[in-house]
């Protein structure tokens, strides 16, 4: 019987382990990182316009006995006002994972959530363009610090088919009766 030669494997492979003073961080396809959305916006529009319009016409006419006046008069008026206002904001935290490394170093991130509570089916999706210098210590990110963000907020059930408007309602605006 021959012995057959020891075959030894190095217990120690470089990407498993780090140092023990730092933190692990995203850096390869596949990695999660933390999104932290704080968006908020506010809008607001006013417009008012008045017009006037008046035309007077008056004549007379007085000969002898005969004493005649005539009078014409138009007059024309519009008055609108509108004003819209609209505020929204979103706070979440979701983890996305890194899609693609970029040439430039930058990673392309794509992540979604689906919550179901009570009936309501809600999706929150991020995806966008971070830079590795932006993502903290504690392996998280700002939404504003994405770059090209697209964040998608929907829910579907009960509570948002009843703050819709009804059918009728959309069919007299859609004809402009409303």
């Amino acid at each position: 019987m021959t012995a057959l030669p020891a075959a030894a494997q190095d217990l120690y492979q470089g990407g498993n382990w780090s140092a023990m003073a730092s933190d692990r961080r995203a850096v390869a396809v596949g990695d999660a990182i933390t999104v932290v959305i704080l968006q908020s916006a506010e809008a607001s529009n006013t417009t008012q316009s008045s017009t006037r319009r008046s035309t007077d016409l008056g004549g007379g006419l007085r000969a002898g006995g005969v004493d005649e006046s005539g009078q014409l008069n138009f007059g024309g008026g519009f008055t609108g006002r509108g004003e819209m206002r609209r505020s929204e904001r979103l706070v979440a935290q979701l983890s996305v994972t890194i899609e693609e490394v970029l040439p430039n170093g930058d990673y392309r991130i794509v992540g979604r959530q689906q919550l179901r509570v009570n009936g309501e089916n809600t999706v929150i999706g991020v995806r966008g363009r971070i830079r590795p210098s932006d993502i903290a210590s504690d392996n998280s990110i700002l939404s504003s610090r994405i770059a090209d963000a697209q964040i998608d907020y929907d829910g579907k059930g009960f509570v948002s088919r009843g703050a819709k408007p009804g059918l009728i309602t959309r069919l007299f605006n859609l004809l402009g009766l409303l």
